[in-house]
Order: C-alpha cells, then structure tokens, then sequence
C-alpha cells in the first residue's frame, strides 16, 4: 500500500513538474515574439539621433583596379531623416583628405533596414540596431566600392 502511494505521489509530482515547465517555455516563447514585434515597430528616422563616430576601411573599384580607401568621420543624426558630418578624415591610397559640413539624408524603415546618402558623395545601405546605439553601412554608389563599416553612437 505504502509503494502504491508513493508511486501515485510520484506520478503527480512528475505531471505538475512536466506542466510547469511546458507553461515557463509557452510564457517565454510568446515573450521573445512580443519583443520581435515591438523591435520591429519601433524603428524610423527618430531612432537615430545625435553624434555617431563611422570607422571603415575598404576598396574603391577604379578602372579594374581596388584602390584602398578608410574613413573616421562623425556624423550627426538629427532624428528628422537628416544628417551633417562635422569632420572626416579619408585615406584613399595613401593620399589624406579632411572634410566638415557635409549634409545628407536618411531612411529607415519598421525593420531597422534603411539608406544614407550624402549630398556630395557616397550612398549607402544601413542596418541599425532598434535601440540606435549602432548602425552598419555597406557602400551602394556613386562608384563601385567594396567599402563597409560600422558607426557607433557617442555617449
């Protein structure tokens, strides 16, 4: 009597154990997803906002040939789809050149994917995080390049 007891004691214990788990895993599955949703709705111009610093190296594509090419240069987002680079520094084979005060414009769409174009320069494909602390920029014009990068947002 007592083994049949303690097996039925067992059983049950084993059947609450199996549900609470199967219940933590439903909660936690259904958690991750509502965070996926409201990442995805929370992106647009507004996310980026304020000073970046944009690090990169690279090649532009001249005649055939890879001519290397790295930048450091901050750009300041206004959370309105604009932008100003307040300075530059580029090395393009060697040669350094410094730039301030150029504008552009950007897009950003529900899931964080989005264009920069500078007024008088390059254009670029970006990928932002959805809290804007980081975006990735692959380089889609004027000329071609192999030319990515990351820009980070100042404290």
């Amino acid at each position: 009597m007592k083994t049949k007891l303690t097996k039925m004691i067992m059983s049950s214990l084993t059947f609450a154990c199996a549900s609470v788990c199967l219940a933590a895993v439903m909660a936690l599955g259904t958690s991750g997803t509502a965070r996926a949703d409201s990442r995805e709705a929370s992106c647009g111009v507004h996310t980026l906002r304020g000073s970046y610093l944009f690090a990169t190296h690279g090649w532009n594509i001249v005649g055939g040939v890879a001519v290397p090419k790295a930048i450091v240069e901050g750009i300041d987002f206004n959370g309105d789809g604009t932008l100003i680079s307040p300075f530059a520094t580029v090395s393009i084979n060697g040669t350094i050149l410094h730039s301030s005060g150029s504008p552009g414009t950007y897009t950003l769409n529900a899931d964080c994917t989005g264009t920069l174009s500078f007024t008088a320069g390059a254009s670029f494909d970006i990928f932002v995080q959805a809290n804007g602390k980081q975006l990735w920029m692959i380089q889609t014009g004027p000329m071609p390049a192999v030319f990515e990068g990351t820009a980070t947002r100042l404290p």
